[in-house]
């Protein structure tokens, strides 16, 4: 398998679009240590095989640097750091203090970072890559999530930038994701019927589900990718069909 005998770690990997990431590494052959606040209702398992887990705050950096070396100690090797770890909840920009969206940022951005900056020397021995989980939020307007959207957009910057000053031992990619069904999907779209809407304006019809995401992690973590580095894999659908089609009184379909 692409990734057999080697070493990943999935931040936020519990659930979600992390769980479905960590499945896919498993299925590839590797190693895998997912790390949360709290761990899983159920062990993230793929093929018979099963993850570890780690309970990690990423917002503390001694914390993150003692995990790092508990990764190393027990594997003896790290070859790919996925910074899937992240969130936010819906707050328009008037409805919350400086503070509160200083956190949507710290978790989203400086977090990457700082998991990034532990594992680094690790990466570097094994000439590994990190995979960053970037979103659509971050190249359009969000509006409810607008420092969720700024700290993307600084992911996707600060990985390119990563991707110069660590080559050429170390490669940095992200994937630019659109919008994925997971167990929490009904908190952003609704009921099935919400679901089901709005995956009809995406071009390929469906929301993604988190297997597709960890294909596609599992592609810029393995040599097929061994020549792509700053890069940013769109993980979306085909996008969003432009608004002003359907709202254009002309060229309409009959």
């Amino acid at each position: 398998m692409e990734l057999d005998g080697r070493v990943a770690v999935v931040t936020g990997g519990t659930r979600g679009v992390g769980a479905g990431i960590a499945r896919s590494f498993l299925e590839a052959g590797a190693e895998v240590v997912v790390c949360a606040r709290r761990p899983p209702r159920e062990p993230v398992s793929a093929d018979g095989r099963t993850a570890s887990f780690a309970a990690l705050d990423l917002r503390d950096p001694a914390a993150v640097e003692e995990f790092f070396e508990a990764v190393e100690r027990r594997y003896g090797r790290l070859d790919c750091l996925v910074n899937n770890a992240g969130g936010t909840p819906y707050r328009l920009l008037g409805e919350g203090g400086a503070e509160r969206h200083a956190r949507v940022v710290e978790l989203n951005l400086l977090a990457p970072l700082t998991a990034s900056l532990a594992a680094y020397p690790r990466l570097r021995e094994t000439q590994g890559s990190v995979v960053m989980i970037g979103s659509v939020s971050g190249t359009r307007p969000s509006p409810g999530t607008a420092a969720y959207g700024a700290a993307k957009a600084g992911l996707e910057n600060l990985a390119r930038s990563m991707a110069v000053e660590w080559a050429p031992e170390v490669r940095v990619n992200s994937l630019v994701l659109g919008m994925v069904r997971t167990e929490l999907a009904h908190l952003h779209y609704g009921d099935e019927a919400g679901i089901a809407a709005v995956g009809a304006t995406v071009p390929l019809g469906r929301l993604a589900d988190p297997s597709d995401v960890g294909a596609a992690a599992v592609f810029l973590a393995s040599g097929r990718a061994g020549y792509v580095s700053g890069a940013s894999l769109l993980v979306h659908g085909g996008g969003e069909r432009p608004a002003f089609l359907d709202a254009a009184t002309v060229n309409k379909e009959d």
